[in-house]
């Protein structure tokens, strides 16, 4: 069936806490009416959730069905695999300020262009892997601005958990978390191969010590976006 296409356009704006220009994807729906307001959902791997995942389209057939409540989603891509790294890895020489543009900058600026609730309940992170990672993070440090997040495959390491133990807000936050039962040998990008699945298990006990408001689920598959499409579905659905 063909559903009325949203459009996805393409806006720079620069950033001071990176000091550099950054590309954004916008999706605007099918609909779209600046007389509406709009839950926001922001991708980290930005080009990647919208040609690997498809996620545009999927929000065209999920808005029309009825099926999610009327979204804006943001892609941010990232420029290679270093700048990747540096941004959303917890040890990249970025990664702090790359959370303080997200929280500080990036969701100024999108509600300034776009009619938004405004309000933390609305808002959404999303990321694959290290974007997973990042994101997580994120909401972890501003709650208040970002209230749920949603997690595909992300590298946990020791970091991670110690976040989530000293978390002092969970409530605030809606988290989905899925990972592959076959994930034990991930290629990364600091050229190791590393056991993803393990601190998956592990970052799901330590959350369900405390009152997230929390889903997780293992699927059967690997680290790669034959599994994380396909679940997209699902994400946006329980989500929105």
């Amino acid at each position: 069936m063909n559903y009325p296409k949203g459009t996805i356009k393409e806006l720079t704006f620069q950033s001071l806490e990176l000091g550099e220009e950054m590309q954004l994807l916008v999706y605007l729906p099918a609909n779209f009416s600046p007389l509406y307001k709009y839950s926001l959902l922001i991708a980290q791997d930005g080009k990647d959730y919208f040609q690997l995942g498809r996620i545009g389209r999927l929000a065209d057939e999920l808005l029309f069905e009825r099926k999610i409540e009327n979204l804006i989603m943001i892609g941010i891509p990232y420029k290679n695999v270093e700048d990747r790294r540096r941004k959303y890895h917890p040890e990249g020489d970025q990664n702090k300020q790359y959370i303080r543009f997200l929280a500080h900058e990036l969701v100024p600026f999108i509600e300034n262009e776009f009619p938004t609730y405004q309000i933390g309940t609305t808002r959404a992170l999303i990321g694959d892997s290290l974007g997973a990672t990042v994101s997580f993070l994120t909401a972890l440090q501003y709650p208040h601005t970002f209230g749920k997040v949603l997690l595909q495959s992300p590298l946990v390491n020791e970091q991670v958990l110690e976040r989530v133990r000293s978390c002092s807000e969970p409530q605030l936050l809606e988290v989905y978390h899925v990972v592959g039962n076959q994930e034990t040998e991930v290629p990364t990008t600091d050229g190791k191969v590393s056991n993803f699945i393990e601190p998956n298990r592990e970052l799901s006990k330590v959350m369900k010590d405390k009152p997230f408001s929390y889903f997780y689920e293992e699927f059967d598959g690997n680290h790669t976006w034959k599994y994380w499409q396909p679940d997209l579905r699902r994400a946006l659905t329980m989500m929105f």
